[in-house]
């Protein structure tokens, strides 16, 4: 991640508005310093999450069979992966935490029991240690009804990850009523993560792009890609698991907690994406796209119908294209990115000069910002704006995170 400064900057658009939107008109505001991903989240990162949940609910149901038939680690087998020895009247918040969101089965009795993550899990077949093992393995594949050519195929389906945060404006602008509980601000959100690869077919009526579902999330020939087919929902359910993941981590090197990772608010994505070039059309500046060598600056469409005249016919890997001043990578063009911000045209009207924020919990419109690969330059332009539903997913909509910056820089640097 990148550390992004402190600073004003006029936010909305100085130059002619083309598409007549009127729905970014120029105002001054200040953000906060805060740390950026320099890329996009690549495919290799997301499938990390999803990785972490599918082997979460395994070890998890592992445990809890094991448990059920009196199986421990001494008689081998499915009892490898039985609960560790624990204290059971004082649980611990980590191991409740993964028997209530990942056993499907709420509250269990086993919380307060650590699992055992002593033994790698088994994924081939013919290496199972016994058929309870087997058992828990068959239960998160498709049917054999849905599968063909002999491929075992994960139900994707059961992906899920389970969270809770909290509404902390609601309850700052509740609490002046008084009368007010913590708990009634607490928000549970449970998210199928995968990705959806369909949006490769869907998004484009009589066009062939089954390559592109067929591999672009798992191969490793896309790891540094930019995710896509990623719902607002599933970015905020990665942001927190990135936050659990590094915590945890820091916990077991008896390290401080870090702050929370989250999406960007439209203020700080635009703030970034201008990399301190105040009056710039572009992340380089501009008004063109095409450098003094003759080279595009950014993945999008150029030209009608030519969507391989910038040398990219998708997306591109994150880290392409030159950077901006504050070391950004394609914050123009390649694909479009999740803000936190709720989509208003008249958001500007009212939003705060500091720290601006339309964050509206019911609008389910939600700001995309910087155009993709297959948009025209007017979407690349730093201060254009664009929406699209909080549920759903696009072949051309991947997202960053960012982090708060924790005191204030030394002004005399």
């Amino acid at each position: 991640m990148e550390l992004i400064p402190r600073g004003s900057f006029i936010m909305g658009k100085s130059e002619e508005d083309q598409g007549k939107l009127l729905n970014a008109p120029t105002k001054t505001v200040t953000v906060r310093s805060f740390y950026m991903d320099d890329t996009e989240i690549t495919n290799s990162e997301y499938r990390q999450f999803v990785e972490w949940v599918k082997d979460s609910i395994v070890r998890t149901k592992l445990a809890i069979l094991a448990d059920e038939l009196g199986i421990g680690p001494e008689e081998g087998g499915i009892g490898d992966y039985a609960f560790k020895d624990a204290d059971t009247t004082r649980a611990s918040i980590y191991d409740k935490y993964m028997l209530d969101n990942y056993s499907g089965m709420g509250e269990t009795g086993y919380e307060g029991r650590a699992l055992s993550k002593d033994e790698d899990l088994v994924w081939n077949t013919s290496d199972y240690p016994d058929e309870y093992y087997t058992e828990i393995m068959d239960s998160i594949y498709l049917s054999e009804e849905e599968s063909y050519n002999g491929q075992r195929t994960i139900d994707v389906k059961k992906l899920k990850y389970k969270y809770s945060w909290m509404d902390i404006e609601a309850a700052a602008r509740a609490s002046v009523k008084g009368n007010t509980s913590r708990k009634d601000f607490i928000r549970t959100e449970e998210v199928e993560i995968y990705p959806d690869t369909t949006v490769w077919i869907r998004d484009f009526s009589y066009s062939y792009n089954e390559p592109m579902h067929n591999d672009y999330f798992w191969h490793d020939a896309y790891s540094e890609y930019p995710v896509v087919g990623i719902s607002w929902q599933q970015a905020k359910a990665f942001c927190n698991w990135r936050t659990k993941f590094k915590n945890d981590d820091n916990k077991s090197r008896g390290r401080q907690f870090v702050n929370q990772f989250r999406l960007p608010t439209e203020a700080e994505w635009e703030y970034a994406a201008r990399g301190g070039i105040e009056g710039g059309t572009y992340p380089w500046g501009g008004p063109y796209v095409i450098s003094d060598t003759g080279c595009f600056m950014a993945n999008f469409k150029p030209q009608r119908g030519d969507y391989a005249a910038d040398a990219a016919l998708y997306t591109v890997e994150a880290k392409s294209y030159e950077p901006n001043d504050f070391n950004m990578y394609n914050m123009a063009g390649n694909v479009s990115e999740w803000t936190n911000s709720s989509y208003d045209p008249s958001a500007y009207d009212y939003v705060s000069t500091m720290n601006p924020n339309g964050g509206d919990q019911s609008n389910t419109r939600k700001v995309i910002r910087g155009g993709s690969w297959k948009d025209v330059a007017y979407f690349l332009q730093v201060s254009t704006r664009d929406y699209e539903y909080a549920d759903s997913a696009r072949s051309y909509i991947g997202f960053r995170t960012v982090q708060d910056y924790m005191g204030e820089e030394d002004s005399t640097q």
